[in-house]
């Protein structure tokens, strides 16, 4: 009986010192996180922001006046590109009779592309002498300084792009479990100083909620007529400038916008199931591998913390420290969500399986298109 222990304490052992240095990494990559400025200069430059719309009446008012609201942007245009919405969506904009407002009706999405990469590459496309392109998506608020702040960030680092993450709001408790998981695991696996210099395609992580980049590098990398297909169209976005021969990177975006993404379990679950299987390449392999790293981290041994493990323990305590101060770093809620961190990992594994499942029988829809 003992020697057939050994291997499980061995597995315990190693999760939990991985999942200390995953803590360790996370809280590295936090401090080197690149933040806005206290005081942002105005922007010199004509900015056109690209707000691709689809039955957003319940968000496009108050997303498009926060983005009307931006200080120090006196040469800033805003293209509402309407993606076929059904509801009042395109009369609110309307409504609106701001001369700095362009409503535009997209032209439907042709073969090879998906909906949200055609509207923003046809609000690209009227953008007019911008030099500076910001992509927003409805469901944003972006605070007054917003996009002065990302500008700042591009010029002081000689970026290309900044994603300027934004606070991530959540409400029920799929929100709260899951949510956090998108800055975490960025924080805890992608070496920020290292993407903001390397052109490796897999050093890249990015939010299309809120991307500001150069007119000259959108264009010099195709912009989204390059990633026409892409389902995680903001961080094939990013690879496609870096392969252009730019530099862009993800910043600290929670003092610039917040953004509640889903509301409820059902909208956390279809969501999801959009996108997770493209975050794995489509292929079961990879997730399975994705999912078995997951679990022996930051799964067995909180397990084995209940069976009164040290090791698990150690473990334990190790991912709610990692969870803990990337929450404090992005805005995120600290406690006692982070204490949950085992149960958010068992939940993301079961998100993407049953992403993968629904992309290969064809059952994945999103606001009534196939996906």
């Amino acid at each position: 009986m003992t020697g057939a222990r050994r291997p499980l304490r061995a597995l315990v052992r190693g999760g939990a010192a991985v999942s200390v240095l995953a803590a360790a990494h996370a809280a590295v990559n936090t401090q080197l996180l690149r933040r806005p400025p206290a005081f942002a200069p105005p922007v010199a430059v004509p900015v056109t922001v690209v707000l691709p719309v689809r039955d957003e009446a319940d968000q496009v008012t108050d997303c498009l006046a926060a983005v009307l609201d931006q200080h120090g942007v006196p040469r800033l245009r805003v293209v509402v590109v309407d993606d076929g919405s059904t509801d009042d969506t395109p009369d609110l904009v309307a409504a609106g009779a701001d001369d700095r407002v362009e409503l535009l009706p997209a032209v439907p999405p042709g073969p090879g592309w998906l909906g949200k990469p055609n509207a923003c590459a046809q609000g690209a496309a009227v953008a007019g002498d911008a030099e500076v392109l910001v992509f927003v998506d409805a469901d944003v608020r972006l605070m007054p300084d917003a996009i002065a702040s990302a500008v700042a960030l591009l010029d002081a680092h000689r970026l290309d792009l900044v994603s300027p993450w934004p606070r991530q709001l959540a409400g029920g408790p799929a929100e709260r479990l899951v949510q956090p998981l998108q800055q975490w695991l960025w924080a805890t696996f992608l070496p920020l100083r290292l993407a903001e210099r390397s052109p490796r395609p897999s050093l890249a992580a990015a939010n299309g909620q809120f991307l500001v980049v150069r007119r000259v590098a959108y264009d010099r990398a195709g912009g989204h007529a390059a990633v026409r297909g892409a389902v995680i169209e903001d961080i094939a976005l990013l690879r496609a400038v870096k392969a252009a021969g730019g530099r862009g990177v993800v910043v600290d975006g929670s003092t610039l916008a917040a953004c509640r993404m889903y509301s409820g379990w059902a909208e956390v679950r279809e969501g999801y199931a959009k996108s997770l299987w493209s975050a794995v390449g489509g292929r079961p392999a990879a997730a399975a591998a994705a999912a078995t790293v997951l679990s022996a981290v930051w799964l067995v041994p909180p397990l084995a913390a209940l069976t009164g493990s040290r090791a698990g323990l150690v473990g334990y305590a190790a991912g709610v420290a990692g969870r803990v101060v990337v929450a404090g770093r992005t805005g995120g809620r600290v406690w006692p969500d982070s204490l949950a961190h085992p149960v958010s990992v068992a939940l993301l594994d079961v998100l993407v399986t049953r992403s993968l499942v629904g992309h290969r029988r064809g059952r994945l829809h999103w606001r009534g298109r196939t996906v």
